[in-house]
Parts: structure tokens; sequence; C-alpha cells
């Protein structure tokens, strides 16, 4: 394994890393949900009354964040990110983790940042899964297939 040292930003991840964690704890405090993203998707389907116009800002926001970026700060988003697979690979792939987070009852930042840090036995069974299911998948793509 090599790190890319020239796209290795520790202090960028760190400020990234803080500021999920605040607005992880911020969002629970002050509205009493959890801030997992397959969640707030997961709760448009269907939605309920009166709920889905702050689930879908949310969204919204995350998908729009990096146009704003690039907007105020164009020299930050100098190019765009690499993905080493197909359109069909990429689709399966995402289909493949919703379905997970679906059995996981939450994602990765669901249970990751927010279950952890509440000392969830559940949320810490799903990271080490999700976690496991990672450094499997990597071995099998880097080394047998």
């Amino acid at each position: 394994m090599t790190v890319d040292w020239n796209h290795f930003t520790p202090g960028s991840s760190l400020a990234g890393g803080l500021m999920l964690g605040l607005a992880s704890a911020l969002f629970i405090l002050l509205n009493g949900r959890i801030l997992g993203i397959s969640g707030i998707l997961g709760g448009l389907f269907p939605p309920r009354r009166g709920d889905a116009i702050w689930r879908i800002s949310f969204l919204w926001g995350l998908f729009c964040a990096p146009w704003l970026v690039q907007w105020f700060d164009p020299a930050r988003l100098t190019e765009p990110p690499r993905i080493d697979a197909s359109t069909g690979m990429v689709i399966v792939a995402g289909l493949l983790v919703g379905l997970g987070t679906r059995y996981a009852s939450g994602c990765t930042s669901g249970h990751g940042v927010c279950g952890l840090s509440r000392g969830s036995m559940r949320s810490m069974v799903a990271t080490g899964l999700f976690m496991a299911a990672g450094f499997a998948t990597v071995f099998l793509v880097q080394h047998v297939l």
C-alpha cells in the first residue's frame, strides 16, 4: 500500500472530522435525531407529514456543498475525484451499500459517529462489520480479482 503524500492533508481531515462531530452533536442536541444520511434519506420513503422538508433541505445541502465550495474558493476543487470503476460497477456498489445500510438500520455516519459516541452496542457491532467488509473487499479487489 502506498500513501499519496501529495494529496494527504491531515489538517483538512482533522478539520472535517471536527466539523462532522460538532454537526452530529448539535443535530442530536437540537433536534433529538441521529445524523445518519441513510436514515435521513430513508425517512422520505414514505414521507411523514411535517417531516419531509428538513430531510430534503439537509440532503439538498449535501448535494450543493461542492458547488458552493467551488463558487467561493475555486482553488480548493482543482480536479474531480477519479473512480477506477465502470458505471455499472458504481451502480451495483451503491445499491449494495444501500441494502447494507437498511439491514444495519443505519449507515457508517449514523453508527460510526453518532452510535459509537453514545456507546451503542448495536453501533459497535455494525461499525466493526462495516470495517471488516471494507477490509475484505479491498483484499479481494487487490489480490484475488
